[in-house]
């Protein structure tokens, strides 16, 4: 639905606004952005009604609910649609799992994790990954350090 959308300067403003804060109040933002409070929830409704907003998500820190090794896992698997879907469910399933990502090229999955220790995560890639049979290969990739990028323009969008 949103290919059908036209996004103008202004919704453009509220995105990069409300990616950056999304817990403003609707007031601090149409102030933030130049237009009325009533204006500017209609766009932000518009917006969400359309498909442009998916949601907000509230992010917490790994490590403070006990699970501090971050790794990203690439995995190649058959190519069978039945086998493809059942992994995927079981993936999303483990509560390591924080995001899974389908992937054309040379591996099928992308699977970001958060361990309670490398003992933990050594279970979750052998005892719940690599002993699936779909599963070729399993790939882990330890994570240091995280940053956010900033927020999600369209191209032609300012820099």
């Amino acid at each position: 639905m949103t290919e059908n959308m036209r996004l103008d300067s202004t919704d453009l403003e509220i995105l990069r606004v409300l990616q950056n804060n999304a817990r403003i109040t609707n007031r601090e933002l149409a102030a933030t952005v130049g237009i009325a409070a009533s204006t500017c929830l209609d766009r932000v409704n518009r917006m969400r009604e359309n498909g442009v907003i998916l949601g907000y998500r509230l992010q917490v820190a790994p490590e403070a609910l006990g699970r501090p090794i971050q790794a990203f896992l690439t995995i190649r698997a058959q190519h069978r649609r039945e086998l493809l879907t059942a992994l995927a469910e079981h993936i999303r399933a483990q509560p390591e799992t924080r995001a899974l990502y389908h992937l054309a090229g040379r591996d099928d999955f992308l699977v970001l994790v958060a361990a309670e220790s490398v003992a933990d995560l050594q279970r979750l890639v052998i005892d719940e990954l690599t002993g699936r049979p779909e599963i070729n290969q399993v790939q882990t990739t330890l994570v240091f350090q995280e940053w956010e990028g900033g927020p999600l323009l369209p191209p032609d969008g300012p820099r």
